[in-house]
């Protein structure tokens, strides 16, 4: 089991800190035989982000030494991985002009590079070789050299952005003298210790680097006698990210023949990676041949202890990991609030008190599975039959139901730490139970608030509504509920249109990855898409539309209008109570947001009481 590398904006001033050792000692402790760092920048002027870690300045080495002593302590190893971004950097921190192999821009960061010269070719293998010497002196047990994903290597092995015509272009083996070149260098300061290569099995894009060209470049590697390992993924950190880093819609072990390929041609160990959420896919991909080692990242970030005994399923939502990440914040996760805050100590349990906590949903779940596991008494009360309330329905809409797995694992917590659980329960504010209790935790959720003429989305996914014909979904969330929403109704044969005030319909989609996929089941599905669109009323079969760059008014013939728009916070129970010491408020009780939001609260309050 591998923790292979990802960002996770924990350094500080370009240098590793406390919070490094505390995350990457985590999953070390739950079983993850072998971690990857997150990159280690390679050259000053490669800095495509503001925290990024300067592996050149030999002011890492202290910072190094306590992450590796911290892996150490729990018997894994531990590689740092090391990689300059080329022309998928930036120019907005170093304020000089990025470096490529050819003056390609990057469709993500735009900016044209300067076609290398053999200086530059030469300081580029110099660094590599400089900060292989720091980790060496910070006690790694190896490096990785990332050449995929967002990588000046992977620029140079790709004729997509390598058009060259010296002995570093045109045919594979001259793309590859870079990579080769900086290999026989990182050697040369490692000695005995490992070297892996992370190489792009297909990158997904017009004129990319295919599957073959990994094969062949993965013996060129073992062929050189100096590399130990390789690493494997599929498509690149722009154009393609999200085959990188898939949402919960891409299946289970998706890029298992990309690595099962390169297993096949080379002798050396190789670590397939490719959305594996359970110990089963990771059983299943050994037993599959698809790899020696197995990489999983954000499936260890939602349970450090997925390599024994896994706790709580990733599910592919990609909210607090890659979207946190994608807005320059430190990492996190949807369904473990602890992510990312491991360096910080919990407080103290309390004296055991009895806390009720009314609503079953992730929220409410979370409170009680926390507060159980630290000493308290707790019931918990949920007025439908089922558990997980406005997320089970979500796990409801197609496409989505890992969702369904958070509600289970909460369930199994709650359960394993004692929590009694009353389904089927409608409290009120002069119930003996809330009378009784020291604490109590309300997360009782929110209403849909749909405006007249229109139904909640939330309608749709438990029944209460069936719109048939023509629907008109308005996006005024910029989630999935809308998007999901309308892919249910065009699969049941109606004529759907999204519109969204926004610029995007969807607009959060992008940063979870989802939106590429999205657009092209959209476009089969034939769901026709409107942007700039405000909805200002029905009447009767017609909606009105404002476009409010322009003024304009449109009309739409309908048969039904579904809204996806913030819920009301059903708070009622609140109001009866909030004068009472002990009473806190979780979830979309509190305010309507997202999911891991209301797991973020109702851990929040239960390590307080």
């Amino acid at each position: 089991m591998v923790f292979t590398a990802h960002l996770t904006g924990f350094a500080q001033d370009g240098l590793p800190t406390a919070r490094h050792a505390a995350y990457y000692a985590a999953r070390a402790a739950g079983g993850a035989e072998l971690v990857i760092t997150e990159e280690q920048s390679v050259c000053p002027d490669d800095r495509p982000y503001e925290k990024l870690v300067r592996g050149h300045d030999p002011a890492v080495v202290p910072g190094y030494r306590a992450i590796t002593d911290a892996v150490h302590a729990h018997g894994a190893r531990i590689l740092a991985q090391l990689n300059h971004n080329g022309p998928q950097s930036s120019g907005m921190y170093s304020r000089e002009p990025v470096r490529g192999p050819s003056a390609v821009p990057d469709p993500m960061f735009r900016e044209v590079p300067v076609a290398m010269m053999k200086k530059d070719l030469d300081d580029v293998t110099a660094g590599f070789a400089l900060v292989t010497k720091h980790c060496v002196a910070g006690g790694f047990d190896g490096v990785e050299i990332q050449a995929s994903q967002a990588s000046l290597l992977r620029c140079f092995l790709s004729p997509a952005t390598n058009r060259r015509t010296d002995r570093y272009g045109g045919p594979l083996e001259n793309r590859a003298r870079l990579l080769l070149r900086v290999v026989a260098a990182v050697r040369e300061e490692l000695g005995e210790r490992t070297l892996g290569v992370r190489i792009a099995a297909g990158e997904g894009i017009e004129d990319g680097t295919t599957l073959d060209d990994a094969v062949a470049l993965a013996r060129m590697l073992e062929a050189t006698g100096q590399v130990d390992l390789i690493n494997t993924t599929v498509g690149v950190a722009t154009a393609s990210l999200h085959l990188v880093e898939p949402s919960m819609h891409t299946p289970h072990g998706y890029a298992g023949p990309a690595s099962a390929a390169i297993r096949g041609a080379v002798r050396i160990p190789v670590i397939a990676t490719g959305r594996f959420t359970e110990p089963a896919h990771v059983e299943r991909a050994v037993a599959e041949g698809l790899g020696d080692l197995i990489g999983v990242a954000r499936g260890q970030i939602a349970s450090p202890d997925f390599a024994t005994t896994r706790t709580r399923a990733c599910v592919g939502c990609n909210q607090e990991c890659v979207g946190r990440v994608g807005l320059n914040r430190p990492i996190a996760c949807a369904v473990n609030p602890r992510a990312g805050r491991e360096a910080e100590p919990l407080p103290a349990p309390g004296i055991p008190k009895r806390v009720v906590v009314v609503g079953g949903g992730p929220g409410g779940l979370r409170a009680a599975a926390t507060a159980a596991a630290r000493g308290h008494r707790v019931t918990l009360f949920e007025r439908s039959p089922q558990l997980g309330g406005a997320l089970a329905l979500a796990a409801s809409a197609p496409g989505r139901g890992e969702l369904a797995s958070v509600v289970r694992d909460l369930e199994a917590e709650c359960r394993a730490a004692g929590v009694d659980i009353r389904t089927g329960v409608t409290i009120t504010a002069r119930q003996t139970d809330l009378a009784e209790a020291d604490v109590v935790v309300l997360a009782t959720g929110a209403r849909p608030s749909p405006r007249p003429g229109t139904v909640d989305v939330r309608d749709v996914l438990d029944g209460r509504s069936s719109p048939a014909g023509r629907v008109l979904v308005v996006d005024e969330l910029g989630t999935a509920d809308a998007t999901s929403v309308a892919e249910l109704l065009a699969a049941r044969g109606c004529g759907v249109e999204i519109v969204t005030p926004a610029m995007v319909v969807g607009q959060d989609l992008g940063l979870t990855l989802d939106r590429e996929g999205f657009r092209r089941r959209a476009h089969a599905a034939g769901i026709r898409l409107g942007t700039d669109l405000v909805l200002t009323g029905v009447d009767g079969g017609l909606a009105r539309l404002l476009h409010h760059p322009t003024g304009r008014i449109e009309e739409r013939e309908v048969d039904a209008v579904v809204c996806a728009a913030p819920g009301e916070p059903r708070d009622g129970l609140w109001v009866a109570l909030r004068d009472r010491p002990g009473v806190h408020r979780v979830g979309d009780c509190l305010a309507p947001r997202r999911m891991d939001a209301a797991i973020r609260d109702g851990e929040r309050v239960a390590v307080n009481l």
